[in-house]
């Protein structure tokens, strides 16, 4: 915002091409467009979801709808570190947001900074991250032809134990630590390597409403990232996937190889 001409009324326009990102403006002044824009021809992305960083600070966010400004995160809101907010797209295509400086009448430092979603997979969408995290974690077992489609589209596959669960009453969210003795995919970094142990460990959320609990022996863990964060899908035992798995790859009807050594 510094950079921008005291006397201009003008307003800044950034077009965003990736279904997935982030976004960080210093010193907020005036007002920045934001239009998020794909650049994927098929691209129908019918949810957008906004999380502000913890220190959001100095501006409002605004989704433009037929000529229309709605409020979807207040300056005071990004306050709330795990405030997810989500909103049905008007065009599948093109997405814009108005950010809205806040008035201050000093210099220090305010940065406006969130991550965002464009989501094609959601039937509804909801004020907050749980109806996100509904199309993985359904709180149920997942069937046999769910369970051969995860581990060819999940974002992470990972074997492992249950170390400990916790429950966060407050986000509605449960953390299931795993320690994990093998990695089949992962997107980013979400499980790592302890430097002291050398295990392998990482966090997997799921709602709270599915009542997680810790089980021993192994699982097969799969699921997907939103905003760095693992999300549960379908966790079978792993021995259980082994027969289900077996079974489909001697009928052919096994939609990807996986690695079983």
């Amino acid at each position: 915002g510094l950079s921008w001409e005291p006397l201009s009324r003008a307003v800044e326009q950034v077009h965003l091409r990736c279904t997935e990102g982030s976004l960080e403006w210093l010193y907020p002044a005036r007002a920045l467009r934001v239009v998020l824009e794909p650049n994927v021809a098929s691209a129908r992305h019918t949810t957008v979801c906004i999380k502000p960083a913890s220190d959001f600070q100095g501006a409002s966010i605004y989704v433009e709808r037929a000529g229309q400004l709605h409020l979807v995160v207040s300056e005071a809101e990004g306050a709330r570190p795990r405030h997810v907010s989500c909103f049905s797209a008007y065009t599948p295509q093109r997405v814009a947001l108005f950010l809205q400086a806040s008035p201050q009448r000093d210099i220090s430092r305010r940065t406006a900074s969130f991550q965002y979603e464009l989501l094609s997979n959601l039937s509804t969408a909801g004020p907050d991250f749980k109806k996100m995290a509904l199309v993985e974690a359904m709180c149920r077992p997942c069937d046999n032809m769910e369970l051969l489609m995860a581990i060819c589209s999940s974002d992470f596959v990972v074997k492992g134990s249950i170390q400990g669960v916790s429950h966060d009453s407050e986000n509605h969210m449960s953390q299931v630590d795993v320690r994990v003795q093998k990695v089949y995919r992962q997107k980013n970094r979400i499980f790592q390597q302890e430097e002291g142990s050398g295990e392998w460990r990482g966090p997997i959320r799921t709602l709270l409403q599915c009542k997680v609990k810790k089980g021993g022996g192994d699982f097969l863990f799969t699921g997907n990232e939103h905003f760095g964060e693992a999300w549960l899908g379908c966790a079978p035992r792993f021995k259980d996937f082994m027969l289900v798995y077996q079974a489909a790859r001697e009928r052919g009807a096994n939609p990807c190889e996986f690695e079983l050594n």
